[in-house]
């Protein structure tokens, strides 16, 4: 149950990341007519991810649930992780 709880956290939070970058890209014109398909399919990804889990959940498949929050939470955890060593490490890029 907790690591269930903690995926569909760490879940959460990149759903609230992507869609900040979505509505701030609305706010500045970089979303367009021209990638707003895109962003509309990486929205809707995440919310079958975090909608899917929950189903699975409810129904007793939280094994399965896990699993399906695992894809988006790993890569958020990875991501994490790298930023946090940049900010202690502060690497030279050149």
């Amino acid at each position: 149950m907790l690591f269930f709880r903690i995926l569909f956290g760490v879940d959460s939070l990149v759903a609230l990341i992507a869609l900040y970058f979505f509505v701030v890209g609305l706010a500045d014109g970089s979303v367009s007519s021209f990638n707003i398909h895109l962003w509309i399919a990486l929205l809707a990804g995440i919310a079958l991810i975090l909608g899917g889990s929950m189903l699975l959940d409810s129904r007793g498949y939280r094994g399965r649930a896990s699993a399906l929050l695992s894809v988006l939470a790993f890569p958020g955890i990875c991501f994490a992780l790298f930023m946090l060593l940049v900010l202690i490490l502060q690497p030279r890029w050149n």
